[in-house]
């Protein structure tokens, strides 16, 4: 875990570089325009009237009004701001009995710089983001000097980008060190603070999930899906370092994933359920393992391969032959050009084509009717026959 302490903890040489950086904050700060004055939120602060050498009263305005704050205490051509707030923030004056300008500032309030929070990113092995908060607003301006040491080599800044000011990169960091030591040291004008933060950068390495992950049916194999991916773009390629992917699948709507391990980037399930859309995702990791795997990928989602249905045929069957209304006879299943009604002879060739078929079983069922009738009238005459011939054969005298 990093381990942050203030200046006086730190090694000799960061501690150098603190002091440093509380000349810097002179130097930075005396170059601002001078009538400009900071102070301290809650304290007492106190503005004195220049020049004050002429012993005669003046008068204080803050904004140009002389409705001054609650807390103001006046005395001796000084202006003494009780337990300061940002309410009384602005354009301080005094001016002599005649009204005339004596001296003119503007007072800034805010927090003196403190110990930050500092978080990383390694996404390969040639960069470290640092990120760092304020544990407070310090509503003042605000600069940084960052650096770090990996306790063999001379320090090294921590390059830093004017666009993002709570940001800088360790580029081309020694590996094969177990610690580094980062430095960050916040500026404003009320002082500086600098924060020591130990750190093991083969723990922080955790690539970017992996990128454009596509599972595709594999035709002809309905429970089969193979899944592609790509390196992540914070990666480089084409070098020592490679990665080590694992895949997990499931279907759609279960909650128990299937895990794969592999070194390509491209793998074939072979237990896909048949008929179920499934989702895929992939994490990347250093192939010797060092650091962390990445989050997961996005899900991504494919259906495997399943028979095409046959085609349908068309509703409308034309039996025989018909004319175009001409006198041609045209053979059935040849391309007819219709006028404006062909809907409507559609629509009527599709009726007549219904009751021919509906003539047709119930034809199929009568016959079937009459049929079965017959057949059991012929059984009830052989019957009555037997019984008959039965019970002439039993009058007969023995």
């Amino acid at each position: 875990m990093p381990g942050k302490t203030s200046c006086p903890g730190g090694l000799i040489v960061i501690g150098i570089i603190s002091l440093c950086a509380v000349h810097v904050s002179s130097e930075i700060w005396s170059n601002e325009v001078s009538d400009i004055e900071y102070g301290k939120l809650g304290s007492n602060v106190t503005l004195v009237c220049k020049p004050s050498w002429t012993g005669s009263p003046v008068a204080w305005r803050l904004n140009g009004s002389a409705t001054l704050p609650r807390q103001a205490v006046s005395s001796n051509g000084s202006l003494t701001l009780v337990n300061t707030d940002l309410s009384m923030e602005g354009n301080y004056s005094c001016l002599d009995q005649g009204g005339d300008l004596l001296w003119a500032t503007k007072l800034r309030l805010g927090h003196m710089p403190g110990l930050v929070s500092v978080s990383f990113k390694m996404s390969n092995h040639h960069s470290v983001q640092c990120f760092w908060k304020q544990p407070a607003k310090s509503h003042l301006p605000t600069k940084y000097i960052t650096s770090y040491s990996d306790r063999v080599s001379r320090v090294e800044p921590c390059h830093q980008d004017s666009v993002r000011p709570n940001e800088c990169t360790i580029q081309h960091p020694t590996l094969w060190h177990h610690y580094h030591m980062v430095n960050i040291t916040e500026v404003n004008p009320l002082g500086a603070e600098t924060t020591l933060v130990r750190v093991q950068l083969d723990a922080l390495l955790k690539p970017d999930p992996p990128e454009a992950v596509t599972p595709e049916p594999v035709e002809g194999q309905p429970s089969r899906l193979r899944v592609s991916w790509t390196y992540p773009s914070s990666w480089p390629r084409g070098e020592a370092y490679t990665l080590l992917f694992q895949l997990r699948y499931r279907p759609r709507g279960s909650v128990n994933w299937s895990l794969l391990n592999t070194t390509k980037t491209t793998l074939l399930i072979t237990d896909a359920l048949v008929g179920h859309a499934h989702v895929a995702q992939v994490q990347a990791m250093d192939e010797l393992k060092y650091g962390h795997w990445s989050d997961w990928s996005a899900e991504a989602e494919a259906m495997p391969w399943t028979e095409p249905e046959s085609s349908t045929l068309s509703p409308t069957i034309w039996i025989g032959l018909f004319t175009d209304g001409g006198g041609t006879v045209i053979p059935t299943g040849a391309e007819v050009k219709t006028d404006e009604n062909e809907d409507e002879y559609t629509s009527l060739g599709v009726l007549i084509s219904l009751g021919l078929f509906a003539g047709l079983i119930l034809s199929t069922l009568s016959a079937l009717v009459v049929f079965l009738g017959v057949r059991q009238r012929r059984r009830d005459e052989m019957i009555k026959q037997e019984l008959t011939s039965m019970v002439k054969m039993k009058s007969l005298p023995i």
